[in-house]
């Protein structure tokens, strides 16, 4: 049994529900946010689209029964963490079938993803995207790409310790992680 003070589990937070709320639990304690807008939506649909058919066609063209790796949208928790248990939920998660070949179950998994995506909202703070960049990390996460939409640049962290900053006119690629995913960002931001 969790002692008092490890606060809320990862298993508490299955299935808890604020209505109209997203929530992450960090350090044993339930973070709320409000839901995202439409256009952080279709930002991230749109990155998750470029993702899929890039693994798809890579598949293909290498004759893989399965690609890659697997992708998740929509907020897919993951827990890093626990006694005091964290769970992060990017907006999409990649992990690769060389790192976790086994099939995906109900929960959270226990492990990190290999790229995480986070689209900021404008109520991100700096801080807390910096804190949840750096539990991912810390967590084995080996690529997280950070989405800046009213800059129009991604900030690219990797689990060396290297940062990049990206801007229109630059191409977002999957280094080692997605090998010849490429995306420019003139592309992505342009129906922003």
């Amino acid at each position: 049994m969790t002692a008092a003070s490890d606060g809320m589990t990862a298993e508490q937070l299955i299935g808890y529900e604020i209505p109209g709320k997203r929530v992450e639990l960090v350090r044993g304690q339930l973070v709320v946010r409000e839901p995202a807008s439409f256009s952080h939506g279709a930002l991230s649909l749109r990155i998750g689209i470029a993702l899929g058919n890039h693994l798809a066609r890579e598949g293909e063209q290498q004759g893989w029964p399965l690609t890659r790796g697997r992708l998740a949208t929509a907020d897919p928790g993951f827990t890093l963490a626990r006694r005091p248990d964290t769970v992060r939920a990017p907006d999409i998660a990649y992990v690769s079938r060389e790192r976790h070949a086994a099939p995906m179950h109900d929960g959270f998994p226990e492990f990190a993803p290999d790229l995480a995506v986070e689209v900021r909202s404008p109520s991100d703070r700096t801080g807390a995207v910096v804190a949840k960049v750096s539990d991912w990390l810390s967590a084995g996460t080996a690529l997280v790409w950070v989405v800046d939409p009213p800059r129009e640049q991604v900030v690219v962290y990797r689990a060396d310790g290297a940062v990049s900053v990206l801007t229109t006119g630059e191409t977002l690629i999957g280094e080692e992680l997605l090998p010849g995913f490429a995306l420019p960002l003139q592309e992505l931001f342009a129906l922003n």
